[in-house]
């Protein structure tokens, strides 16, 4: 009986090995990756749900309340409404309505994203028994401005068209004063007419993770597989 022998050979080794260990290395940071997202999803889950808090003052730590609930009394400025297009949470077509929130307690007026609505709710005139005239009491999630993306559109102020919610941006084209350094997703809640529709704050993130820790731990073992039978192979023909 003939031994097979295993003789690779320099260069495939030079290329296997280090290819081998930098796709393991990125499966290992993958795992890592994953853990990590789902430790920021259930953080979010968790202050989401958890009883309100007071509004945090201007100059609070805002990365450590962000997603946390509130609960606010005061009047909403209905005349000064902002459009953002956007989907529902069920990916229907339309509109984030963000009015400005005047606060009881003579603080300073913030951004409330009230909810999504229809097109053909955008205007204000379409869905009367959700602009309350009278004082109101309401829970929202808080949420840091955002920041335009690379493939978002430039905000439009003068169409009243905002792509990402930036309240500095949106103080300055509207001429009114309020916070810069948050604005509130509304809670959903129970509305005349059904709109604007709160809860419109997204709790989940892409998580990938597992797929691309999987896809790069196949390919390191296909390529190991390889290696080795190319390896054995050649080590036989020397031997012959």
């Amino acid at each position: 009986m003939n031994a097979r022998a295993f003789r690779p050979g320099l260069w495939p080794t030079l290329f296997t090995v280090p290819a081998v260990l930098f796709m393991l290395a990125l499966c290992v940071w993958q795992v890592q990756r994953l853990y990590w997202k789902e430790g920021l999803i259930a953080a979010r889950v968790e202050r989401t749900t958890a009883a309100p808090v007071a509004l945090p003052p201007v100059g609070s730590d805002l990365a450590e309340v962000e997603f946390r609930r509130v609960a606010l009394d005061g009047r909403f400025d209905h005349a000064h409404e902002f459009y953002m297009p956007a989907r529902s949470q069920n990916g229907n077509v339309g509109y984030w309505i963000v009015t400005p929130f005047l606060p009881a307690d003579g603080t300073q007026a913030l951004l409330v994203n009230r909810g999504w609505v229809p097109e053909e709710k955008r205007d204000a005139a379409a869905r009367p028994g959700g602009q309350f005239a009278n004082a109101v009491a309401f829970d929202g999630i808080v949420r840091l401005p955002q920041v335009q993306g690379w493939f978002q559109p430039d905000n439009e102020p003068a169409k009243n068209r905002w792509f990402y919610l930036a309240p500095a941006e949106m103080a300055a084209a509207s001429g009114l004063a309020f916070r810069d350094d948050l604005y509130l997703d509304a809670v959903k809640t129970e509305i005349p007419g059904n709109y604007p529709l709160g809860g419109q704050t997204r709790i989940q993130m892409p998580n990938d993770h597992l797929q691309y820790a999987i896809t790069w731990g196949a390919l390191a073992l296909a390529l190991a597989v390889i290696y080795a039978i190319h390896g054995f192979k050649t080590g036989s023909q020397r031997a012959e």
